[in-house]
């Protein structure tokens, strides 16, 4: 902050001065208003403004004034969370069509019918979706028969396969009369890819390029249906 000050002058008269004299009793008063008028010329520059406090109020010293609010930082999405790991990201709309409901007419009779398997549950923890009660296929052979020969499933139920090795599996649709997605879950509950609406009595193979230590299988359109993506994360129950 600076300030300056400049004060006029002017030559006096010899009649001025005379009529001063005739002021010369007043002197005292004169000069306390000549020394407020010489104040008043002044110029004050202010280099910031001045914080005038509304009526009833006091404004604090600046170092008193409480810091700005933090914000509350935005909730990471599940692509910031997988950062550096294997995911095969769900593109916006499938890569093969929404196949026909029922089963394929060409499905063949079941030779031994189904195995009698153990259940449990898969929870979505990221997606409004419901719980699945699925079959658990654990052993071998079990996983080798799959869901083959199936004609229907209800909506909230699928099969589970459980892996004892963490590495890339790959899945056909041999004998398999229903579409299925395929959920590929790593240890740690992350789905780390979905192969959408596998055709059926299909025997290429279907993998998402990613370790994973579970495959789910659903109805055909389920994942989507109930916006579920990969790099969600599932909780596996009695599993």
């Amino acid at each position: 902050m600076s300030s300056r000050c400049a004060l006029a002058t002017r030559p006096f008269s010899l009649a001025s001065l005379a009529s001063l004299a005739s002021l010369a009793p007043l002197a005292p008063a004169l000069g306390a208003l000549l020394l407020a008028a010489a104040l008043g010329a002044c110029e004050r520059r202010v280099d910031e403004p001045l914080q005038v406090a509304p009526r009833g109020e006091v404004t604090p010293p600046r170092s008193a004034e409480a810091p700005p609010a933090a914000t509350e930082a935005p909730p990471a999405v599940a692509e910031a969370q997988n950062a550096g790991r294997c995911i095969e990201p769900t593109p916006e709309a499938p890569e093969r069509p929404t196949p026909k409901a029922g089963p394929d007419p060409a499905c063949p009779e079941d030779p031994t019918g189904p195995f009698q398997l153990a259940t449990g549950k898969v929870i979505f923890l990221e997606a409004q979706a419901p719980d699945v009660l699925v079959e658990i296929a654990r052993k071998e052979k079990e996983r080798a028969r799959g869901l083959m020969y199936r004609k229907s499933m209800a909506e909230n139920r699928g099969m589970i396969f459980v892996f004892q090795q963490r590495t890339q599996h790959s899945f056909w649709m041999h004998n398999t009369c229903i579409p299925l997605d395929m959920l590929f879950i790593d240890s740690d509950g992350t789905i780390v890819g979905i192969e959408e609406n596998t055709p059926t009595l299909n025997d290429s193979s279907f993998d998402v390029g990613c370790p994973s230590t579970y495959v789910l299988e659903l109805n055909a359109g389920w994942a989507r249906r109930h916006g579920v993506r990969a790099g969600q994360k599932v909780r596996l129950e009695g599993i």
